[in-house]
């Protein structure tokens, strides 16, 4: 059958999306591997309404909510595949050819984590991207921002506000003389020996044998996109701080008919963000399909 929209990703915001689409009536199709970005985390904040719910708890419920529309298809894979077909678009998902007129590109993005050893295993459980997401949980103990570039400026001016702050350089890059003034004035303490590794829950050891035990470690991943669907339909992209992200004006990509939503299509996201970007662009998507709209 031809769907209306067929949206590409089961997270937050594909979630999100779909629920617009099914609310107005739309033949539906959802594809997902399974592969939510914060499937690390023990627990999601910030999220009005559901502050302090495991992440997998709150994408179950959603997709129960959206199962219960009748003109809702679900399809557990990976969608390999995605070309122009006519009118529509073609997505190929385990050997099944499913296609619709309009597609929801909400694939997200993985995270590329500085080579530490021991900081992959702690990732989402005291290893953080997020202060506003987990920081608070952290009741003002120390933390700890591992430097991946210049832009670790940014989590060491912010973290102070959530506890007493040390930014490990670990030879990432040296602060000029008017960032080490910033930090100075944050009173963060600029620690320039290398980190050997992490350990036990979160101890970090310097190279000089020194072990440093914090609440929590913060640091800036570079990111890439999860799938490859956007680069086959032709779509564009920007370039943020942490990596591409999809261009877009209205939510609709250089590509038409091709939407997307999520942290593919931002270059900074948390799940309410994602949540308010499927929204509109599922409604963006909706009216599309309205002719003289």
């Amino acid at each position: 059958m031809m769907y209306d929209a067929l949206v590409v990703g089961g997270s937050f915001a594909g979630l999100s999306a779909a629920m617009q689409l099914a609310r107005a009536r739309r033949r539906v199709a959802v594809v997902d591997a399974g592969q939510r970005r914060n499937r690390f985390a023990v627990s999601s904040h910030g999220f009005l309404g559901q502050d302090g719910r495991a992440p997998g708890d709150i994408q179950g419920e959603a997709r129960a909510q959206l199962a219960a529309y009748p003109n809702v298809s679900w399809h557990d894979g990976l969608a390999a595949t995605a070309r122009r077909q006519g009118e529509g678009f073609e997505v190929e998902v385990g050997g099944t050819t499913l296609t619709a007129r309009r597609l929801v590109l909400a694939t997200g993005v993985v995270d590329e984590l500085p080579p530490v050893e021991g900081l992959a295993e702690r990732w989402g459980r005291s290893v953080f991207h997020c202060p506003y997401c987990h920081g608070y949980e952290l009741n003002e103990g120390a933390i700890g921002v591992l430097a991946s570039s210049p832009l670790s400026m940014h989590h060491a001016l912010m973290l102070p506000d959530w506890g007493p702050t040390t930014l490990f350089l670990n030879e990432a890059f040296e602060p000029d003389a008017e960032q080490a003034r910033a930090l100075a004035a944050r009173s963060v303490t600029v620690e320039a020996m290398p980190i050997a590794c992490i350990t036990d829950e979160m101890t970090v050891v310097l190279a000089d044998g020194r072990r440093l035990p914090l609440a929590g470690l913060f640091t800036a991943t570079r990111t890439r996109m999860a799938s490859p669907l956007a680069e086959q339909l032709g779509c564009e992209f920007e370039q943020g701080p942490a990596g591409p992200y999809l261009r877009r004006l209205m939510m609709e990509t250089t590509v038409p008919g091709v939407f997307a939503c999520g942290d593919a299509a931002m270059a900074f996201a948390n799940v309410a963000i994602a949540v308010g970007d499927g929204a509109m662009t599922g409604a963006a998507t909706h009216r599309s399909l309205i002719p003289g709209l």
